[in-house]
């Protein structure tokens, strides 16, 4: 056999082999890998389950809290602890401040008076001797005596006495909170919410100071917002928080029930201040609740003193006013002395005046009789009367009356006389809506045939009684002189306490002053009605300014400072007089 055919076979021989180990070979390393793919998959059933469902709670944890939870909404019950522990509860807050009683500083210890004890003139030497002084006993166990005299102080651990709380007063029977301390920690919107839903449930909270709490302006806009909600919040203290917006103005609308407002160290500057003196007063609307507003240690200027002037030319309720520690200079003061003394109404004032004083001597002029009108036409029938309360009422007494006299004399004499007790019900439930009774008095007249009703002399008093009761007076319909062409009224004589000290007042501001003060004195002599006018009068600059002045312009207003001090002196309330002199008393 050829050596080339020989070489051929044995290369097909060894591919043939060759390929057979190779497929073997093939398979075997498929099949080992389908095996291993089946053990990986095995391993993966008995492991990735719990890793799964651990990933899948994890999510749905997460979902959860991101989730707003299905619960019905919770209803304050009115016990304010309960209420706000709740609320912070389902709000997910992360600290809860606790709601502790406040402090109050311990009653002083009175020493006991040694009582005369029976036979003790006889049996001194043997109660001496029997009865030592009394000794502390101390206890062993932790070294404290055991009858301690009480601490002015109690020991808390150095950080607790930082976190933050809520202080309270209450009720010392029914343990309802009355007052609201919160000092020194922010109270952002989602705390703020929760802090009015609660009070707006607590019927007897009548006083809430929040110091230095970081109030912004939406913050302050909800406390503005619920205030109206609650009418027995009389006593509002936000000193030490800087608003922006400045928008104090709203706790001071014509709905609010605040009496005293406190807004002291807030920053507030001529923006903030003409807001609040637009709603202290104007010719249509003003507030009629607020006594007393403290603006001190702020950065008020002459622009916002102004606008506060302004407002009280027609406000009636406010009788303390604090600026100081502002800067307020002489223009500030003198608007003020204007106000206090007399001052003549713009355009806008005299027509409101005219349209107040119109209406009040025909009270019935805006209204319309249509019903009165067809009830006295021929077209309608005699039996169809009006659909008015008083006529309904007068029906049945009118057709007795009918009855009884056949004459019919008397019957149009107790329907005149019925007719005009509606009129004077209505001017008297028009002119004073809180006296109903008072005004329903003429239709029980008109009931009984024209005879007085028993106690009908005790309705008249009441109705004396709510006239002097002091109500808001418009000051408009008071009376005025024309000068110039202008119409002037007397100023503002119900502001009893202004204290302008601490200011950039000189020698222009503090003469306006003494002028407005003289002015009140002779007006309030004639007549006391409309107030007794200023009793109490802080004016003055700080000791630095003052000393930065020059010697003779120091001097002058130290001397009108004087002046006007010796003659606020008598009108103070605290004033006492020194006792006369001997040598006065004889003469």
């Amino acid at each position: 056999m050829p050596r080339s055919v020989r070489s051929a076979r044995s290369n097909s021989i060894c591919s043939n082999i060759s390929d057979g180990e190779r497929n073997a070979r093939v398979e075997l390393l498929a099949s080992r890998v389908k095996m291993g793919k089946k053990v990986e998959k095995s391993l993966t059933k008995d492991k990735n389950p719990s890793a799964i469902n651990q990933d899948e709670v994890d999510s749905n944890k997460a979902l959860d809290i991101n989730k707003p939870k299905n619960t019905e909404p919770y209803v304050c019950t009115g016990n304010f602890g309960a209420d706000f522990t709740e609320l912070c509860r389902r709000g997910n807050m992360s600290y809860t401040p606790p709601v502790l009683p406040r402090p109050k500083p311990p009653a002083p210890v009175t020493q006991q008076e040694a009582s005369p004890v029976k036979g003790a003139g006889k049996d001194k030497g043997k109660v001496s001797a029997t009865q030592p002084e009394p000794e502390t006993e101390e206890n062993h166990d932790d070294g404290e005596s055991a009858d301690a005299l009480p601490k002015t102080f109690a020991l808390k651990d150095k950080f607790e006495y930082f976190k933050p709380c809520i202080q309270v007063e209450m009720e010392e029977k029914h343990e309802i909170v009355t007052e609201i301390f919160i000092r020194g920690w922010k109270i952002d919107v989602p705390m703020m919410d929760i802090l009015t839903q609660c009070w707006q449930s607590t019927d007897k909270l009548h006083s809430i100071n929040l110091w230095n709490t970081g109030l912004n302006s939406e913050t302050l806009h909800m406390l503005a917002n619920i205030i109206p909600n609650c009418p027995n919040i009389k006593n509002v203290t936000l000193d030490g928080n800087t608003v922006e917006d400045e928008n104090w103005f709203e706790l001071i609308v014509e709905e609010s029930p605040i009496q005293n407002l406190s807004l002291r160290h807030c920053g507030i500057t001529d923006k903030g201040a003409i807001m609040i003196g637009r709603c202290l007063g104007s010719a249509k609307r003003g507030n009629k609740t607020l006594l007393s507003l403290n603006l001190s240690n702020n950065k008020i200027g002459d622009e916002g003193v102004k606008e506060i002037a302004q407002g009280l030319r027609l406000n009636r309720t406010l009788l303390s006013l604090s600026l100081a520690s502002n800067h307020v200079g002489d223009q500030g003061v003198i608007k003020l002395s204007e106000v206090l003394s007399k001052f003549p109404l713009t355009h806008e004032e005299v027509v409101e005046r005219r349209r107040q004083q119109s209406d009040r001597a025909s009270p019935d002029r805006n209204k319309s009789p249509p019903l009165s009108r067809r009830a006295d036409s021929k077209d309608r029938p005699g039996s169809v009367r009006s659909n008015t309360h008083a006529d309904k009422k007068k029906m049945p007494n009118i057709s007795a009356k009918g009855k009884k006299d056949p004459k019919g004399g008397k019957e149009e004499k107790e329907e005149k006389h019925d007719k005009a007790a509606a009129k004077g019900g209505k001017k008297e439930k028009e002119e004073k809506p809180a006296a109903k009774k008072a005004s329903l008095a003429p239709d029980a007249k008109g009931k009984k045939g024209g005879k007085p009703v028993k106690g009908q002399g005790k309705a008249t008093a009441q109705e004396l009684e709510t006239s002097d009761s002091p109500e808001f007076i418009n000051p408009l319909l008071e009376g005025g002189d024309v000068i110039d062409g202008q119409l002037w009224v007397a100023g503002n004589r119900v502001l009893i306490n202004l204290n302008l000290s601490r200011n950039n007042v000189g020698e222009h501001g503090l003469s306006a002053l003494l002028t407005a003060l003289k002015y009140q004195r002779s007006i309030v002599m004639d007549s006391h009605s409309s107030g007794t006018g200023l009793m109490r009068l802080l004016v003055g600059r700080s000791r630095h300014e003052l000393n930065s002045l020059s010697k003779l312009r120091r001097e002058h207003e130290q001397e009108l400072v004087h002046t006007i001090n010796d003659y606020m002196l008598p009108k103070d309330p605290f004033y006492k007089p020194p006792p006369a002199t001997p040598d006065v008393t004889d003469s």
